[in-house]
């Protein structure tokens, strides 16, 4: 009989890869063991014998024949206190001498006894073990062992027999008793592996029915699964070629695997209890790769790269920082010097530095790998002094560096000089979660302080190069933006911006950046995080507002459009009305959820919108007489109502005395089901109980992913979620979500000219001139020795000429100034990272406009048009307009938008109160009778009544005559509005609709024009 198809013939080619050269691994002898000890005694006593000799020879001549079970007694002692993974890596003490039952990869080649230690180890493969003293019928596939210790187990299925790695997992929660020696928690096999060539799974830790299994697999097409071989063999090999492979598996055992302990605080009536809960820590995949992929790439290529790591929420990225950190830390190059002085990781977040420090001290047993800054910037200084291994702090501390080192000199009474030498260190910088505070200047003086004495040498060779004799402050100030040879920054991110990944540009598979993805697609069909977009209803307010007021004033367009929507939702009929949806919603349909544990986010437009909210919701429970729904209000600040002046809210008064920070535990318990927020919580909020949200204002973008990922997290009898949101639709959230389902894609860097075109462009304005940009520089970048106190006024008197000149200027022009000043700013400071422009002009530019800016005076804030007084609103109602799912999968993402280089101010014009409010109803809901061309050929008219337009088809190509055409067209399409309101949503939502339909207008309104011309220059073609 054939049996090329049988599950034997997979345990085969497992065994015979592991038993190869390349596997690393010798073959067990099952009869050697020790089914009361579970483990192979013969092999790890011949194991201390050979590495430890004199400690064997010591122990035997007090002992004599009975050392072998002093020892194994002595040892069991120590694995049932301390768990097989420390006695593993940190030995265990018999009679006053420490031995050791395995040795792991030394951090450098310097010591030829550590290596030599190291290839004593020896690894087993043993099939169809019998484990079991109480019955010896039970037997397991395959078991893996390192020096005679048991631990990896495998179960093997194989499809074309009829099972799969789910039967596997079956087995391993029915037939394999937890109680078994072998299988115990901690004290033997530290994982466990379902497989089959397909697809592979994994746990550590066995607990019957309810033990969980997590995927192990490489993912497929930015999802779940794995790719087709590229050999044509097994899908799963790679978890034997590389995973289990000798080498990776002393590795994960000695630099990875951590037991994690998880505190929960569980409130209660009488008090708040600490439970504990501990977890062995196996690596995902994913989680193994990055970190051996940047430790391979920064051994190649050492210091001076940037990498950007993309992983989704539900990624385990604590733990991959972590990772990550301590081989930062340890790391030496090719001829063994340590390539990093320290490791900085950026967080903003309290708990990374306390996981941080229990999971290195695992790996170390030393106090002092990390240190977290948590005092003030005097802790930093000292860190970076003393070239602490792992240092964990926030970017803001950086700009305060030489002002603290300097009181901190001037303080000592010894003489002593602290100094932070940078000179020829280098630093990884760890950044947890990237984002657009990477262009700005907090991470300038990161790189300044932490390569200052590159940057000082690197001053003279650049005034060299350019013959020029600009001060040395101010170069300074233009190298250290750069890129600096002797860092590297290693961002993660689940989100990231246009920004991120132009700045962390490491390539990774593809040859473009992220340097390595693990996509939100990927962790919600492995199961790590649910799918927020799945459950989705979207209800659409219909509103018609009514001008009460006689005549019909002018009013600025968008203030009053803001003051017009504010009226609509602070309204009463509006708040009472979404309240009782939200209420009667959660107690009908979400209560019971989550073993009726769960829990609802409300997200609101503003602290006052919360306010009211919490009072129309406690009103309406009262009312109703529900004891089983209770609210919480999460707002920042003193909140003013103006209807009630003398009234004043807080968030601890609403929740009647609740602290701030006992906020989160409180919701945490039975006693709070619904969270009504106003900016806060809607990221960074680890809620698994929160199940449904209620959406209440306008996301959009990273915003809309981050507040709507709150509901992600996954937990016990948590199998979905529920989205009801008021403002947002569904084509929107798709349009938001869809660039970080896989992988996000960008345009491509803006050209690096347009900085010079913005630099002319201000420039003409006239509003400041050369000279006072050169003065204003002069003053700041003055050596602090020769500062005086006179240098602050000259600073002001030079400002203040500009500043006259701008008032002069019409206020559209005021705007435009005021905007491209803003975008060279922005532009500048995040190209300057990416470009070596290294030109001082551009340097001076972008200090004199910050501070300009920041002179430059406001308009006059026009008091806004007392909307409340001219407008009542007629009727309101609430109508599901869709419900369903928002699939990501289809379409392609549309590329992430770079900053903009043009300036986008535009002043706010007079339009009758009337059509403004047509213009509202709209977008609440008001019907026309569609009537499509004549919209359009009312647009094409309009626009040739245009005399600007006109003129400039005159004198322009239609390519330039374009660049005026579409900022018209914008006008025009919003005076029209009213006219058609699924033409102007198609318009405003769809950029290929859009893209077409002024294709089209602007040929026919450009032909027209020049038609028009030619007629008018030859009258007798009329």
């Amino acid at each position: 009989m054939n049996k090329k198809h049988t599950e034997i013939k997979f345990e085969d080619a497992l065994e015979h890869q592991l038993l190869s050269p390349e596997g690393g691994f010798e073959r067990g002898i099952a009869a050697q063991f020790d089914k009361t000890r579970a483990m192979d005694t013969v092999l790890l006593i011949g194991f201390i014998k050979a590495t430890q000799a004199t400690h064997w020879q010591a122990l035997q001549a007090i002992h004599g024949e009975r050392v072998e079970k002093v020892i194994l007694d002595d040892l069991e002692k120590e694995i049932n206190g301390k768990g097989l993974l420390n006695v593993l890596r940190h030995g265990f003490k018999c009679f006053g001498r420490t031995l050791h039952i395995a040795y792991f990869t030394p951090n450098n080649r310097m010591n030829p006894q550590t290596l030599a230690d190291y290839r004593h180890n020896r690894l087993t493969i043993t099939r169809q073990l019998h484990y079991s003293a109480k019955d010896p019928q039970k037997s397991l596939d395959t078991v893996l062992s390192l020096n005679g210790l048991p631990v990896v187990t495998l179960e093997l299925k194989n499809p074309m027999s009829g099972q799969t790695a789910f039967q596997a997992i079956h087995q391993y929660q029915h037939d394999r008793d937890p109680r078994e020696l072998l299988f115990a928690f901690k004290k033997r096999a530290l994982v466990h592996f379902a497989v089959d060539p397909d697809l592979a799974f994994m746990t550590t830790q066995l607990a019957g029915p309810k033990t969980f299994f997590l995927p192990f697999n490489l993912g497929h097409n930015n999802g779940a699964g794995n790719p087709p071989a590229s050999n044509g063999g097994y899908k799963t090999a790679y978890l034997w070629d590389e995973v289990l492979q000798r080498d990776s598996l002393l590795d994960i055992l000695g630099r990875f695997m951590h037991l994690q302990e998880l505190e929960k605080k569980v409130v209660t009536a009488k008090a708040i209890k600490t439970e504990r809960k501990e977890s062995l820590i196996f690596p995902r995949y994913h989680q193994l790769d990055v970190v051996r992929q940047l430790v391979a790439d920064t051994q190649n290529k050492g210091a001076g790269h940037n990498y950007l790591i993309q992983h989704s929420a539900g990624s385990g990225k604590s733990n991959s920082i972590a990772w990550l950190a301590h081989r930062l830390s340890v790391l030496h190059d090719a001829d063994d010097q340590k390539i990093f002085a320290s490791v900085i990781v950026v967080t903003d977040r309290l708990v990374l530095d306390q996981q941080l420090q229990k999971t290195i001290y695992q790996f170390e047993h030393k106090q002092g790998v990390v240190k977290k800054i948590e005092e003030d910037t005097r802790q930093l200084v000292n860190a970076l002094a003393t070239n602490t291994p792992i240092i964990v702090t926030t970017q803001q501390k950086f700009p305060f560096v030489a002002e603290t080192l300097e009181k901190i000199n001037k303080d000592r009474e010894n003489g002593l000089q602290l100094a932070i030498d940078t000179r020829g260190k280098r630093f990884a910088v760890i950044v947890d979660e990237a984002h657009s505070s990477q262009s700005g200047d907090n991470v300038a003086e990161l790189k300044h302080v932490l390569n200052k004495s590159g940057i000082q040498e690197a001053i003279p060779v650049y005034q060299a190069e350019r013959g020029t004799d600009e001060s040395e402050e101010v170069i300074e100030a233009m190298l250290k933006r750069g890129r600096q040879p002797n860092l590297s920054f290693f961002a993660f991110t689940a989100t990231p911006k246009y920004k991120t990944k132009k700045l962390f540009d490491a390539p990774g598979k593809t040859g473009e950046p992220p340097f390595h993805l693990y996509a939100m697609r990927q962790a919600i069909e492995e199961g790590f995080i649910l799918d927020v977009l799945k459950n989705y209803i979207h209800y659409e307010a219909y509103a018609k507002l009514v001008q009460t007021c006689e005549d019909d004033p002018l009013v600025k367009r968008r203030r009053t459009a803001k003051e017009l929507a504010r009226f609509l939702g602070l309204h009463p009929t509006n708040i009472e009305q979404k309240t009782e949806v939200m209420v009667e919603h959660f107690r009908t349909h979400v209560r019971h959820k989550i073993g009726g544990k769960a829990k609802a986010m409300v997200v609101t437009q503003s602290r006052l919108h919360a306010v009211r909210y919490k009072q129309a919701f406690d009103k309406y429970i009262k009312d109703k007489g529900y004891a089983d729904i209770k609210s919480l209000v999460a707002f920042s600040g003193t909140v003013d109502d103006p209807k009630l002046p003398d009234r004043h809210y807080t968030e601890v008064g609403m929740n009647n005395g609740i602290k701030e920070k006992e906020l989160p535990d409180k919701f945490d318990s039975d006693d709070y089901q619904v969270l009504l927020v106003a900016e806060k919580y809607q990221t960074g909020f680890d809620q698994p109980l929160l199940h449904t949200m209620y959406v209440d204002k306008l996301l959009s973008g990273i915003q809309a992913v981050q507040t709507l990922s709150r509901l992600n997290r996954t937990c016990a009898g948590k199998e979905n979620t529920f989205i009801l949101d008021f403002v947002n639709k569904a084509e929107d959230i798709f349009i938001s979500f869809k660039p970080y389902y896989e992988n996000t894609p960008v345009d491509p860097l803006v050209d690096p000219h347009h900085l010079y075109e913005l630099q002319d462009n201000l420039i003409e304005v006239s509003v400041f001139f050369a000279t006072e940009v050169h003065e204003f520089a002069a003053i700041y970048f003055k050596p602090r020795l020769k500062e005086t106190v006179h240098d602050h006024g000259k600073m002001n008197g030079v400002l203040d000429l500009a500043v006259e000149r701008f008032k002069e200027l019409p206020d559209a022009q005021q705007d435009d100034f005021k905007g491209k000043c803003v975008s060279f700013r922005n532009l500048y400071s995040f190209l300057a990272q990416i470009i070596p422009y290294q030109d001082s002009d551009l340097e001076k530019l972008y200090i004199y406009l910050r501070f300009l800016l920041k002179k430059l005076p406001r308009r006059k804030a026009e008091e806004a048009f007392p909307v409340e007084d001219e407008v009542n609103l007629s009727y309101y109602r609430l109508q599901k307009i869709s419900e369903g799912q928002i699939d990501l999968t289809p379409k392609e993402a549309k590329p992430l938008k770079g900053p903009n280089d043009v300036g986008t101010g535009k002043a706010d014009e007079d339009v009758p109160l009337s059509q403004l409010i047509d213009l509202l109803n709209e977008r609440f809901g008001t019907e026309f009778t569609p009537a499509d061309q004549l919209f359009f050929d009312q647009l094409s008219k309009e626009a040739l009544q245009d005399t600007q337009l006109q003129q400039a088809a005159h004198v322009n190509t239609i390519d330039d005559f374009k660049y005026l055409f579409d900022k018209a067209f914008e006008g025009l399409v919003i005076d029209r509005m009213e006219g058609n309101a699924d033409i102007f949503n198609k318009l405003m939502g769809d950029d290929d609709f859009r893209t077409l339909v002024t294709d089209n207008l602007l040929h026919q309104v450009y032909n027209a024009f020049k038609a028009n011309i030619s007629q008018t220059n030859n009258p007798s073609k009329q």
